[in-house]
């Protein structure tokens, strides 16, 4: 019975040390923090967007991978594509742009 008290402490850590492996990012997927943070930095970016009077926001996709944001979508104009990568790269968070809008 001791020993098993004894082992308690150890099988602890190693559940914990698990949980905290499983929660880790790596190169190809985002760990817990950075998925929020992404979440974050995309409301963040549609709400910009979407309050820019002179971009159709709902027709401008928003997705963001560690700290990298994709604007994809069509837009009217090359100006529309500028101001919503002006107004993306002006997000805190936001780390760098990939614009992949189309004009129609």
């Amino acid at each position: 019975m001791k020993r098993i008290i004894g082992s308690v402490p150890m099988l602890a850590m190693v559940v914990l040390l698990a949980l905290f492996a499983g929660c880790a990012s790596s190169e190809t997927s985002s760990g817990t923090g950075e998925y929020i943070d992404d979440t974050v930095i995309t409301a963040k970016v549609k709400a910009a967007i979407f309050n820019e009077s002179t971009l159709k926001s709902a027709e401008i996709n928003v997705e963001t991978y560690k700290g990298i944001v994709q604007l994809s979508g069509f837009v009217s104009s090359r100006a529309d594509i500028d101001t919503a990568v002006r107004i993306t790269r002006g997000v805190k968070g936001v780390k760098s742009v990939t614009n992949d809008m189309t004009l129609k």
